[in-house]
């Protein structure tokens, strides 16, 4: 009797295809077995890339005239440590009752990578037809859909294409590149970190991102503060007065005057008391008056690099805690895939979210969350994301955004609280998305005395609408809760009751300092999204989304680039605030690379190399194409680089 055989990448994933299919049979030796179906697995890697030596023993010592070492053919192999579960798989594989082969592997290009290594090495019996399993989540819903719908095998070749090559890639330049650094500039560098000995890794990401990190360090240590004096008016009553700063316009006496430091500060104090002095006894008239309203809406949803920068502010844990956190949710059916770019639903998740929703409702037991989803049924908010921002799928690659499945609560209890709370940050930002938008009430306007202006701005949250769940407030008691809401709506009442054209009494005009600030550090949340957006921290997120598919990395591999970083003391990451500083042997490295090969610092060509992938992926350019530039790229480095020596 023909059967079909079921390969994931690690038992525990294994156990939920087993529990979805209702497969009870005892376990056998790596794998389990029922009537139907046989369901094995990978333990993460089981076959890896061969070093040099494999190809020729020569190889093993680094000569500079064995580079750039760039195979015809390559060499794989399977790692000693997991061969017995290869050879266990290789032999399911084999199987002459196997008529169906299904790679279940993690759902991305590293799962894809790891799946097709194990199919190359083991060469299935070619009689069985050979499909893929694409989930978004590892309830049993969803896999049993993912089996059903299980596609050919070769749907997914460009994809496994694009995986080969960025490990490929990889490969190339961090061997050739790393040794020959180490042989030209390894002497130099031991000799300069005291150490007696010293190579010099080269990373296709990694090099990239530590120049970020070096870069920054530098502007700030090469930060000159500079003082300016502003000027500020404060207008109306005794008792009832508001603030406005002064800023030079067209007309204004000091209009492209060299002593001004910016629009709005002068250079030196004398100069700035000597304008106040030149405004004193002069009317001051309401000249311009804007009153508007204003919406805000929540978030859109998280995506890898959005969870781990929120779980860094939070809770200072490093990216790598974080996704380890949130594959765990996820192997416990409690949210979606994690290693996604995408922070948009997909419309067919949309159609379905009441069931997310409703599980949420049943299950989650928590007392705040509870009573978010109280006041979404009582105020009878709309659950249909359809036409919103939140649903899109031309923004949806492999998978949709990180959500909650509303599923999984009998796991709950058991995880750590750490857990517990990021699962918590998960839901919040769910649940944000059906409240209203938060609204505001705003007033601009311009105080003129004479020609001189000076603005002024007031604004108050008339509705918090999503704000009530990510950004409660916070006060001691209901008390103070009205008097801070009484004082805010007591300074926008007085803007509101100004008139244009309106003379104001000037109280007084008074100097106030200010000084220039140096860039902030990056912490190890705060460069997973500079990473994403291509070498930029970008704090606004409507920005950040135009400017989103320019990443450098993916979100399976930033985590693991910034550990490798750290574990090689190239940077340093502080345990308490998660601060990122280059250590001295980093400096060193940056300052070699940088004189060698500057383009490797550059994140616009780290970008370019794996929107290259993502093309492959996409079918845009053949996988020979990218090859072919990736090889002449090699040569013309060598070429350059053995000049220099």
């Amino acid at each position: 009797m023909s059967k079909k055989l079921i390969i994931t990448e690690k038992p525990s994933v294994a156990m939920e295809f087993a529990k979805a299919l209702k497969i009870t049979t005892n376990r056998k030796n790596g794998y389990l077995e029922s009537q139907d179906w046989i369901i094995t697995w990978c333990v993460g890697h089981l076959v890896t890339m061969s070093y040099p030596e494999k190809y020729d023993e020569k190889l093993k010592l680094w000569r500079l005239e064995t580079l750039p070492f760039i195979p015809e053919e390559w060499k794989y192999e399977i790692i000693p440590q997991v061969e017995n579960q290869f050879n266990i798989v290789k032999e399911l594989m084999n199987r002459e009752d196997i008529e169906e082969i299904y790679n279940a592997g993690d759902s991305g290009r590293e799962g894809e990578y790891i799946q097709r290594l194990v199919f190359m090495m083991a060469k299935p019996n070619p009689k069985a037809k050979m499909k893929r399993v694409w989930i978004d989540s590892q309830t049993e819903e969803e896999i049993l859909r993912g089996i059903k719908e299980a596609k050919d095998l070769s749907y997914y070749d460009s994809l496994s294409d694009s995986a080969y090559l960025r490990a490929k890639e990889d490969y190339l330049i961090g061997i050739n590149f790393s040794r020959l650094l180490s042989i030209i500039y390894g002497r130099k560098l031991a000799q300069s970190i005291k150490e007696e000995k010293a190579s010099i890794s080269v990373g296709r990401v990694m090099t990239c991102v530590l120049g970020m990190i070096v870069e920054r360090e530098r502007e700030i240590r090469n930060f000159v503060k500079t003082k300016y004096y502003k000027i500020i008016g404060k207008f109306g009553e005794e008792t009832k007065n508001f603030q406005a700063e002064w800023k030079v316009n067209d007309k204004s006496k000091m209009y492209e005057s060299v002593k001004l430091y910016n629009e709005s500060g002068f250079k030196k104090e004398e100069d700035a008391k000597e304008f106040i002095q030149s405004l004193e006894g002069k009317k001051a008239i309401i000249s311009e008056l804007k009153k508007s309203k204003q919406k805000e809406n929540a978030p859109l949803l998280f995506n890898l690099a959005e969870i781990q920068n929120e779980c860094t502010k939070r809770f200072k844990i490093k990216p790598d805690e974080t996704l380890e956190i949130i594959q765990n949710l996820y192997e416990k059916k409690l949210v979606t895939y994690p290693r996604t770019d995408a922070r948009v639903l997909s419309s067919a998740v949309a159609k379905e979210i009441n069931k997310n929703l409703n599980g949420i409702t049943k299950g989650f037991k928590d007392e705040e969350i509870q009573k978010y989803i109280k006041k979404m049924i009582e105020e009878k908010y709309s659950t249909n994301l359809l036409k919103t921002k939140y649903v899109n799928d031309s923004k949806i690659t492999d998978h949709y955004a990180i959500i909650p499945t509303g599923q999984g609560y009998e796991n709950l209890n058991q995880l750590p609280n750490l857990q517990k709370e990021i699962y918590k940050v998960i839901v919040k930002r769910f649940l944000a998305i059906f409240y209203p938008p938060a609204e505001y009430s705003k007033i601009q306007g311009t105080v003129k005395i004479e020609e001189e202006t000076f603005n002024y701005s007031g604004k108050v949250c008339t509705k918090q609408g999503f704000l009530e769940i990510l950004k409660p407030i916070k006060q001691s008691t209901e008390e103070d809760k009205n008097v801070e809401n009484k004082e805010e709506s007591n300074n926008l009442e007085m803007l509101k009751n100004l008139k244009k054209r309106q003379e104001v009494q000037v109280k007084n005009l008074e100097i106030k300092t200010g000084e220039t600030a140096p860039p902030t550090r990056y912490n190890s949340g705060s460069i997973i999204l500079a990473m994403e957006n291509a070498g930029k921290l970008i704090e606004e997120e409507e920005l950040r989304e135009q400017i989103k598919g320019a990443g450098i990395g993916t979100s399976a591999t930033r985590a693991e680039i910034m550990k490798k970083l750290e574990k090689i003391k190239y940077i340093e990451i502080n345990s308490k605030t998660q601060i990122i500083t280059p250590t001295i042997k980093g400096e060193k490295i940056y300052d070699i690379i940088h004189y060698s090969m500057p383009d490797m610092l550059n994140p616009k060509l780290t970008a370019s190399w794996e929107k290259g992938l993502d093309m492959v992926a996409k079918k845009e350019i053949k996988p020979e194409e990218f090859m072919t530039k990736l090889k002449a790229y090699i040569h013309s480095k060598f070429n350059k680089l053995v000049v220099k020596m």
